[in-house]
């Protein structure tokens, strides 16, 4: 069945629906009708889309988009690609973990990578930074602090690792540490505790 196909399938089943062919994915235009169209490409017979390999991220700048490969583990078919976009400023959109256990760390990494906000998860936490990191790292507006600066710790492993150092990073860790400061403190002005 290909993708037209799957879209004229979903829209007969759920009257009112949405949805936009994008790079050979569909678009759920409204976020909130993402547990409903999911449910159905699972519960179908025909489709049987019983396995969701993958929930991702991704930042356009204008919209947040997270992303959903569908597969058929009985009809060995897929993946069918659902996405669905939100604004920066509401990045949320319906968990689908009760739908797909499986979505349960990968929804999570979404939220800790690009601060979509999974409604319903379980467990919605930070799973790769820790807990009090301000920011998303994979969001395209986010900044680094002091990301041109290594400490001496930095450094010194690199060196044991084979890496290569510029001259002047490894000058400015030094006269950060002969300073009493660590390079994540250059900004504040923060001693080293």
């Amino acid at each position: 069945m290909n993708l037209q196909e799957i879209q004229s399938k979903i829209e007969a089943a759920l009257p009112g629906i949405r949805l936009k062919p994008v790079r050979e994915s569909l678009l759920i235009e409204d976020a909130a009708m993402l547990p409903k169209v999911a449910a159905f490409l699972k519960n179908d017979p025909v489709l049987a889309l019983d396995y969701l390999s993958s929930v991702t991220g991704a930042d356009y700048l204008k919209y947040l988009e997270s992303v959903y490969h569908l597969y058929s583990v009985e009809k060995k078919t897929g993946p069918v690609v659902l996405r669905v976009r939100v604004t920066r400023d509401s990045p949320r959109i319906p968990s689908l973990v009760p739908i797909y256990r499986g979505a349960e760390f990968q929804e999570r990494e979404a939220f800790d990578m690009y601060g979509l906000y999974f409604e319903n998860h379980p467990d919605l936490r930070r799973i790769f930074m820790w807990e009090g990191f301000e920011g998303f790292p994979m969001r395209k507006d986010y900044e680094q602090e002091d990301s041109e600066i290594l400490e001496t710790a930095d450094i010194e492993w690199l060196d044991r690792h084979g890496a290569k150092v510029p001259e002047g990073m490894r000058k400015k860790a030094a006269d950060l540490k002969a300073q009493g400061k660590r390079a994540v403190a250059e900004k504040t002005g923060k001693s080293i505790e």
